[in-house]
């Protein structure tokens, strides 16, 4: 069978840059052993698997993998294929078009809001459909930073330290002093399994200097696949990392928006939006959002 396929890069408004997403659109009929044997093949961080929804009314359901298992949620599939949904809505009409839907993912439904800036590319923003809780976890300073190569005394910045939330997919969430060190950090493999907390698969190092003075944070994530990974651009992390903000600043009540920084030091610039909603002290709502250009379409004989 013939299934239509696009590659797209997300977080960013050039192409080869940000994340890269490959995004099948014709997906009804593969199984899950399929689905992981295909993402294989195209060997991303993550593939999308677009299939018809279960509610009336959604625009899609969706399966996204990466090339070792399926995951329930994910910030850049997420942004890419709606972006891609719209520009399969519109076709030629697509530029200067909006579009709101929901979409369907294992962590539950998401609304998305797609502006498109041309047949080729768009904005999308999503409601995170499961707000960032801490998850307590024992963390040891010393035993981090020598996985990290990084001294103890450079795991922090004002009142933030080491700590683990979730939105769906939990995260270590490490504030680093500076952009020197956190440009710095090399995980030691051999020292990963010892140090990470039960249940986590993945380290997002943050830091308040930033490349660019409207921008807020700067940011790495490093999992561990087939030995270390650092990923371009992560809208999961930035869903988890809104309740460590929103707790370590203290953020009054009201909207807070910021610009998170990422895939610089591997060449893959990538800008990340995220907007957290406080109420009486307390994280009420987030939502993450980026661009996303098209760079390829194809078929696969599958």
């Amino acid at each position: 069978m013939t299934r239509r396929f696009a590659i797209l890069d997300v977080f960013t408004k050039t192409p080869l840059a940000g994340n890269q997403l490959a995004v099948v659109l014709d997906s009804e009929g593969l199984d899950e052993a399929r689905m992981q044997a295909i993402t294989r093949e195209f060997n991303l961080a993550e593939t999308v698997f677009v299939l018809p929804p279960a509610q009336p009314g959604h625009r899609a359901s969706l399966r996204i993998f990466c090339p070792a298992y399926e995951m329930p949620f994910a910030g850049h599939p997420t942004v890419g294929t709606a972006v891609l949904l719209a520009l399969e809505t519109f076709g030629a009409q697509a530029a200067g078009q909006d579009a709101v839907f929901v979409v369907e993912e294992k962590v539950g439904d998401i609304r998305c809001a797609v502006a498109l800036h041309s047949g080729k590319s768009g904005h999308a923003i999503f409601d995170v459909p499961r707000q960032s809780e801490r998850v307590d976890a024992t963390i040891d300073d010393e035993a981090l930073s020598a996985m990290l190569g990084l001294l103890a005394s450079e795991l922090c910045f004002e009142n933030h330290r080491p700590s683990v939330y979730t939105a769906g997919v939990p995260y270590l969430l490490v504030p680093v002093s500076d952009l020197a060190a956190i440009g710095r950090a090399r995980p030691v493999i051999q020292n990963w399994p010892a140090v990470m907390p039960a249940g986590v698969g993945a380290v997002y190092l943050y830091t308040r200097e930033t490349l660019t003075s409207d921008h807020q944070f700067h940011a790495r994530m490093f999992w561990l696949g087939e030995g270390i990974i650092e990923d371009p651009a992560t809208g999961s992390a930035a869903a988890a990392f809104a309740g460590a903000v929103a707790t370590f600043d203290q953020l009054p009540s009201g909207t807070h928006r910021f610009v998170i920084e990422q895939g610089f030091e591997i060449h893959r610039p990538s800008l990340i939006s995220l907007e957290v909603d406080v109420e009486n002290s307390a994280l009420h709502a987030s939502r993450i959002g980026g661009d996303a250009v098209l760079l390829a379409r194809g078929t696969l004989d599958v």
